[in-house]
C-alpha cells in the first residue's frame, strides 16, 4: 500500500505527458507565428520569458506555491545555469525565426552529440557506454541526410543551423552545470525549491541575461520593427501570439520538469524524442513546410538514433547497492 501511494499514478503521468506535448506543440506554433510577424527575435524570446515571470509572481503572491528562500550564494550558483538557459531558449527562437520549425527540430535532435562532447570535456568527466557513442552516428548522419535536397545537393539554412546548434550546446552545458546545483537546492526543504520553483528561478535569471542582448542586437531597430509589424498584422494579433507563445513555453517546461522529477531522466529523454516527431508533423501542416523524401528519412533516422542514445547512455548506470 505504501509503495503504491508513494509512486505517481498512471493517470497523473498521462496527464503530465499530454500537457507537456500539447504545450510544446502550441508553443512552437505560436512562436513561429510571432517570429513571422516581427523581425526582432531576441525581443520575442525576452517577452516570452516575461510571461513566465508574471505566472510565477502570481503563484507566489497568492500563496498557491511557496516562495523560494535563497541566499546570495544560492543565486550565484544558479547564474551560469540561467545563462545557458538564456542561450538555449534564444537559440531555438532565432533558429525557428529564420528557418522552418521542422528544420530547427531536426537539428535539435543532435543535442545528444553535444551532450556527449560536453560530458567528456567539462569536469567531472561523464563517460557513456560505447553503444551510446555509436548511436551518435545515425543521429548526425540522419540530420546530414535531411539537409540533402533531391536534385540540389546539400541545402542548409546556415543561420538557422547555427542558432539551433547554439541552443544544443547551451542545453548540454545547462544539463552538465545544473545537475549538482539543482539537486542540492531541491534537497534542502527550507529553500522551497521543488521542480517548479527551480525552473521559475532559472527563467528569471534567463530573462536578465536576455535583456542586454535585446538592447545590443535589436535596440536601434526595435521601434521600427514593432511599428512595421503592427501596421501589417495589427497590435492585438502580434501581442496575442507573443503572449500565447510565452504562456505555452513556460507551461510545457513546468510540466516537463514535473514529469522528469516523477519518472527520471531516461524515460523523460525517450518521450522528449517522440515529442519532436509531433512538432515536426504539426509544424509542417500548419506552416506548409515541405517535407521531401530525404528530409523524412533523415529526420526519422536521427530521431530513432536519439531514442536509442537515451536508452544506451544509461545502460549499466544503475547505482551500486550498499553492503549491509
Amino acid at each position: 500500500m505504501s509503495s503504491k501511494s508513494s509512486s505517481p499514478s498512471t493517470l497523473k503521468m498521462v496527464g503530465l505527458v499530454a500537457a507537456w506535448y500539447a504545450g510544446n506543440t502550441l508553443y512552437n506554433v505560436y512562436n513561429k507565428k510571432a517570429a513571422n510577424m516581427i523581425h526582432a527575435h531576441w525581443f520575442v524570446a525576452c517577452a516570452q520569458l516575461i510571461v513566465g515571470m508574471v505566472w510565477s509572481a502570481v503563484m507566489w503572491g497568492t500563496g498557491m506555491r511557496k516562495t523560494p528562500n535563497l541566499t546570495a550564494a544560492d543565486i550565484a550558483s544558479c547564474v551560469p545555469i540561467g545563462l545557458m538557459a538564456c542561450l538555449s531558449h534564444a537559440g531555438s527562437v532565432l533558429a525557428m525565426g529564420v528557418g522552418a520549425v521542422s528544420f530547427a527540430q531536426i537539428v535539435k535532435a543532435c543535442e545528444p552529440a553535444f551532450a556527449a562532447v560536453v560530458g567528456i570535456i567539462v569536469p567531472p568527466m561523464d563517460i557513456k557506454p560505447i553503444l551510446a557513442y555509436a548511436m551518435l552516428v545515425p543521429i548526425v548522419g540522419g540530420v546530414g541526410l535531411a539537409c540533402v535536397k533531391e536534385g540540389k545537393g546539400v541545402d542548409i539554412n546556415y543561420t538557422a543551423f547555427a542558432w539551433a546548434s547554439v541552443a544544443n550546446l547551451a542545453a548540454a552545458l545547462k544539463g552538465k552545470l545544473g545537475g549538482s546545483v539543482t539537486k542540492s537546492l531541491k534537497g534542502d526543504k527550507s529553500k522551497n525549491m521543488d521542480s517548479a520553483n527551480v525552473y521559475a528561478v532559472m527563467n528569471i535569471i534567463s530573462f536578465l541575461f536576455t535583456v542586454p542582448m535585446v538592447v545590443i542586437a535589436e535596440g536601434s531597430t526595435l521601434q521600427e520593427e514593432w511599428d512595421k509589424a503592427t501596421a501589417e498584422h495589427g497590435a492585438q494579433a502580434l501581442i496575442m501570439n507573443i503572449a500565447l507563445s510565452g504562456f505555452f513555453f513556460y507551461i510545457y517546461n513546468e510540466f516537463a520538469f514535473a514529469f522528469t522529477a516523477s519518472v527520471g531522466a531516461v524515460t523523460s529523454s525517450v518521450l522528449n524524442t517522440a515529442k519532436r516527431v509531433i512538432i515536426i508533423v504539426v509544424s509542417s501542416i500548419v506552416f506548409v513546410e515541405p517535407m521531401e523524401r530525404n528530409t523524412v528519412i533523415g529526420s526519422a533516422i536521427a530521431i530513432c538514433g536519439t531514442f536509442a542514445y537515451s536508452l544506451a547512455s544509461k545502460k549499466g548506470a544503475a547505482p551500486k547497492k550498499k553492503k549491509a
